[in-house]
């Protein structure tokens, strides 16, 4: 009896009290009802873990919903332990039911917890930033306005996510077919000039020959457009919370010939929490890659990760792999930066984020900011569903006789993004120069 009652919550008081079963038993089975609806289905469930609001509902209704149970089934062995029992049959029942429910209590306080942190990482993450660049006529029956890709531009850099005169040094844009999650991801070198802007874009008047002015010219790579442009021409665009954000989309959008309609930035010296929270990331490290140290100021690094494959780095040697420049240029810097996202992606497993998860909405709050609005993200879970199912294809912008980031060559390079997106015509390979084969530099393979 007070088995049934622990896996029905009611059904041992139907013998006895019959009132009172049915009036804890229907609850329980509406709740069931109700999380089978949500969980049975990824698009509800997405609704649910992205709605703050229900979240926190479902946090409390967790919490008394563990209580009631708790309350029924010492009740149920209360009235249903047969008469007569000896001290030991007693304590050892007592004991039995006790345990039960605290193995509940376990995975119950942990559910509240996920809900709650969930709740907290929606409402701080995706609080519908308004900026000038996201589509228009999206909706939640037609997330994608009737496109056929989904173009978002991930960003990395130094400082808090909420500030505005950070620069960009990584920019990678992730390009996805909304139907079959198809993707390709174009990396962009920091140091590359003259960024062009949509010629329907004031900042295409303002810079009609590209990113470009007097001064010192680091002021003029593609990595300070988040923060000069602002600086500079502050309200060009219109209102937007993000004009930094507003302004590298344009740079990107116009320089390779397609649209961005997203971005998402990471605070890169948050990132090591990151890492630490999903419990650490593999690559292969071809060469030994430096940690610290200044090359234009002659500071020696201060220790090396060392090459070898299948390397299992934790959050502090994965910041360095993915940034260290010492001894090494800004095109290779990239492409780990570019391989650190595959080692990422291959942690992500739903076992892994369930078990780390109030670590990993802990550190999001802290390290991650982005104009992708609260209601798509159902939509967005269902596309990063069938992306991690398919292998991600990669182009990197690299010096080749084709690329020189000085002085690139913009037709060259939007050519490159059109036949990336567009279907193979006669068979035909890239061009060789287009950029390394970030598959093929993730690999392992060490200069002898």
């Amino acid at each position: 009896m007070t088995v049934l009652g622990a896996v029905l919550p009611g059904a041992g008081y139907l013998w006895t009290r019959r009132r009172l079963g049915w009036l804890v038993l229907l609850p329980f089975l509406a709740a069931a009802g109700l999380a089978a609806y949500y969980f049975a289905d990824v698009q509800h469930a997405a609704e649910l873990a992205f709605d703050p609001a229900r979240l926190r509902v479902t946090a409390v209704v967790l919490g008394v919903g563990y209580v009631v149970w708790a309350f029924t089934v010492v009740t149920t062995y209360a009235m249903a332990r047969p008469p007569g029992m000896n001290r030991l049959e007693k304590s050892l029942g007592v004991l039995v039911v006790t345990l039960l429910c605290i193995l509940v209590a376990v995975p119950a306080v942990k559910s509240v917890r996920i809900s709650t942190s969930q709740a907290d990482f929606v409402a701080t993450v995706f609080d519908d930033e308004q900026t000038q660049t996201i589509p228009t006529g999206v909706t939640e029956e037609d997330p994608w306005a009737g496109q056929d890709r989904v173009n978002v531009l991930l960003l990395g850099g130094d400082g808090g996510v909420g500030r505005t005169g950070i620069r960009t040094d990584t920019m990678i844009l992730l390009s996805m077919d909304t139907q079959t999650g198809k993707s390709v991801m174009f990396s962009l070198p920091r140091n590359m000039m003259n960024a062009q802007f949509p010629e329907d874009s004031p900042l295409h008047d303002v810079f009609p020959y590209g990113f470009s002015g007097e001064g010192d010219p680091g002021t003029w790579m593609l990595n300070a457009v988040y923060k000069t442009v602002p600086e500079l021409y502050p309200g060009i665009l219109g209102k937007s919370e993000n004009e930094g954000a507003d302004a590298i989309k344009q740079a990107v959008a116009g320089s390779l010939g397609t649209n961005v309609d997203y971005y998402l930035l990471i605070n890169l010296m948050g990132f090591q929490q990151l890492v630490d929270a999903i419990g650490g990331v593999t690559v292969n490290v071809n060469e030994p890659v430096a940690i610290n140290g200044n090359t234009d100021l002659g500071i020696p690094p201060t220790g090396y990760i060392e090459p070898g494959p299948d390397q299992h780095l934790d959050g502090f040697h994965a910041l360095w792999f993915s940034r260290g420049r010492w001894g090494s240029d800004d095109y290779e810097r990239m492409l780990r930066q570019r391989c650190m996202v595959d080692a990422i992606i291959d942690e992500a497993d739903p076992l892994n984020v369930l078990r780390r998860y109030e670590d990993l909405a802990k550190a999001g709050e802290e390290i991650l900011r982005t104009d992708i609005p609260r209601k798509l993200m159902p939509a967005f879970v269902d596309l990063a569903l069938k992306v991690k199912e398919k292998k991600v294809k990669s182009v990197a912008f690299v010096s080749s006789d084709k690329f020189f980031s000085g002085d690139p060559d913009f037709t060259w390079m939007q050519s490159v993004v059109a036949k990336a997106l567009g279907p193979k015509q006669g068979g035909r390979k890239d061009d060789p120069g287009t950029a390394v084969k970030t598959e093929d530099a993730c690999g392992y393979h060490p200069e002898a």
